[in-house]
């Protein structure tokens, strides 16, 4: 599968929804997902607390990055971390590939990482002829398969346990022929043990980047990290600069918000704290240690006002609850990040201009903002990048057409209510069997799901005939 392209998205729209079982697959995980981080929050009485100490511990580190930045380089290169900067995704890639070139590379193992998918470093390393291995189950999958993830959390979110039984039938070594989840979860194991014990490198992202240790955190459920960071003599982590914290202590409520906001689940299989290359005395550990700190377009989110979105944790919640990813998956955002989280980020990592449909993807109905775990007021931010992209006259010329119509009628109310009434007539005229098929010039809405007959007033006539009616009463 070719990945989309945000310039795309009304196209990829359609695309998603004439699939007619993705709504359902996705469906099956976001539901899932959202209810059981419900069970999560009512157990844990102190999440409200939690979400306000992890906003502040977010807002200092944003406030006072360039020294808590500072204060991490000094403490990773004191443990013999090598720290690399990187101001684009091009060059995080670039430095990454020079150090597997460096150490003539020919296997590498990487354990899930959004920003790594940002950067472009898979199709860096594809392109550069060395053999990537994806380690982490989900991202195995869609390796497999060649697609790009569709879910910041679950990768393979729009894929069914049917597809991966074909893909695991046709490339493991050693497949199996159950259909058992478990026994599908072994073949991959066996799949990749022995990449795991034979990689030249291992490429990690980071949850967390502690400043006054130098350290670097990782939290997954699989040991996939471990593994991908342990035996091979070189581990590379990319990072993006908002990922700072102060300290431990400053780590611990935020893990707390991000496992119970992400999967519902109290905390994750494997939290765990990279400290630099091995010591002296350390069993095992990479005998090498870079860390590559990226910014890509963070300091200007800063710049322009979007310091709020610099909080985000990527726990993936606003993606579960939101109604219109449920509906057209993550792919057809045509960027890394789908959901609401990413119709505001991508317009910053690549351009307003291009990106400027995704914002409107959103009915602002706030469920985003209301289950962030750091309180990101996503409709506010996908607000200002409307106006932004309305001001810059990025909107089709319809859109700013039809804009500028209901504004005028909305100051007219007589005229709007008219308008209103003929249209009440016009939708009822096209209604078939109490469902209306095919009225012109509403195939966006009538194209993939039907609407019900309208009343057979408007709420204005409805709301005055019962305030008549109450009077009359009275």
């Amino acid at each position: 599968m070719q990945a989309n392209k945000p310039e795309n998205f009304y196209q990829n729209v359609k695309d998603a929804l004439a699939q007619p079982d993705l709504k359902m697959i996705i469906r099956r995980t976001t539901d899932k997902a959202e209810a059981k981080r419900a069970e999560a929050i009512t157990n844990f009485p102190g999440f409200e607390n939690a979400r306000k100490q992890g906003q502040k511990v977010k807002d200092h580190t944003i406030k006072y990055m360039d020294h808590y930045l500072a204060e991490f380089e000094k403490n990773a290169l004191a443990q013999g971390t090598i720290v690399h900067w990187a101001s684009t995704g091009e060059e995080a890639s670039k430095i990454v590939l020079d150090i597997c070139r460096q150490h003539e590379a020919k296997k590498v193992t990487r354990s899930k990482s959004m920003l790594g998918e940002e950067i472009g470093l898979s199709h860096a390393l594809d392109n550069s002829g060395i053999e990537r291995v994806e380690t982490d189950l989900a991202e195995h999958i869609i390796q497999l398969a060649g697609d790009p993830p569709s879910h910041i959390v679950w990768p393979a979110m729009h894929r069914s346990r049917e597809d991966v039984i074909k893909l695991f039938r046709e490339y493991h070594k050693d497949p199996t022929y159950s259909e058992e989840i478990i026994d599908l979860v072994r073949s991959a194991r066996r799949d990749l043990r022995t990449k795991f014990l034979t990689a030249d490198i291992g490429i990690s992202g980071s949850n967390f980047l502690l400043a006054d240790s130098g350290s670097s955190c990782t939290v997954t459920n699989e040991g996939n990290a471990e593994l991908t960071i342990t035996p091979p003599k070189v581990h590379i982590v990319t990072a993006g600069i908002e990922k700072l914290v102060p300290s431990m202590a400053h780590a611990v409520p935020l893990l707390r918000l991000l496992t119970r906001s992400a999967t519902g689940g109290e905390i994750t299989q494997y939290i765990t704290f990279h400290n630099g290359p091995k010591r002296q005395n350390d069993a095992d550990g990479p005998e090498e240690c870079h860390i590559v700190l990226v910014d890509n377009g963070r300091t200007k989110m800063l710049a322009d006002g979007m310091e709020e979105m610099l909080r985000c944790i990527r726990c993936g919640a606003c993606m579960n609850h939101c109604v219109v990813y449920k509906h057209i998956g993550g792919h057809a955002y045509g960027s890394v990040y789908p959901g609401p989280m990413g119709s505001v980020l991508t317009p910053h990592l690549n351009s307003l201009e291009v990106a400027n449909k995704q914002t409107h993807a959103c009915t602002l109905n706030g469920r985003c903002e209301e289950v962030c775990p750091v309180n990101i007021p996503l409709p506010k931010l996908l607000r200002s990048l409307r106006a932004q992209s309305w001001d810059k006259k990025y909107e089709p010329l319809t859109n700013r057409f039809v804009v500028k119509v209901f504004a005028a009628l909305a100051k007219r109310p007589k005229l709007f209510q008219l308008v209103s009434s003929c249209g009440v007539i016009f939708m009822r005229l096209c209604s078939r069997q109490g469902w209306i098929k095919s009225m012109p010039l509403a195939g966006g809405w009538t194209r993939n799901r039907d609407l019900i007959e309208p009343e057979s007033k408007t709420f204005m006539q409805q709301y005055k005939a019962m305030k008549k009616a109450k009077s009359d009463g009275a």
